[in-house]
């Protein structure tokens, strides 16, 4: 996970939220912050400014980006057509397809994996990032920096 979270410069953020107690919306303010574009990928607020950038309704808006990261924030199965989207529009660029906690979907990651892409599933990045890069103590115990808020 270091390497993909190194490696990662674009992330297409599928079901964002405006609203900023949502766990999708805290997560891409928070990857933001640490220097990764986040594209937000919301129909229901498709043209919408938000973390300064223009949200997007699909994924087929944002085919002239270069994606290296689809996070999805979606239910397990809306999965598959969100992979087989981004297989489609973002190959050869495309490096990972991560799932949110609880999401999971074996098919599609198999799908995903046989074309080259790497699949973390029922993970979340910032949680992640703030373990692997420092900024939880080594039991993983409150530091005071991880809130929701930023």
């Amino acid at each position: 996970m270091r390497d993909v979270l190194k490696r990662t410069k674009t992330i297409a953020c599928i079901g964002v939220s405006t609203n900023p107690v949502r766990p999708s919306h805290y997560v891409a303010r928070y990857l933001g912050l640490r220097g990764y574009r986040v594209i937000p990928v919301n129909p229901a607020y498709a043209g919408q400014e938000l973390l300064g950038e223009t949200v997007r309704g699909d994924l087929s808006d944002l085919k002239d980006e270069p994606i290296d990261m689809v996070d999805i924030f979606r239910r397990s199965e809306a999965v598959p057509p969100i992979v087989e989207d981004s297989l489609a529009l973002f190959l050869p660029q495309l490096q990972t397809i991560w799932m949110q906690i609880g999401v999971r979907h074996a098919q599609a990651a198999a799908q995903a994996e046989a074309a080259g892409v790497t699949v973390i599933q029922n993970r979340c990045p910032k949680i992640e990032y703030q373990r692997l890069f420092g900024e939880l103590r080594k039991g993983g115990f409150n530091t005071g920096i991880i809130s929701s808020r930023l």
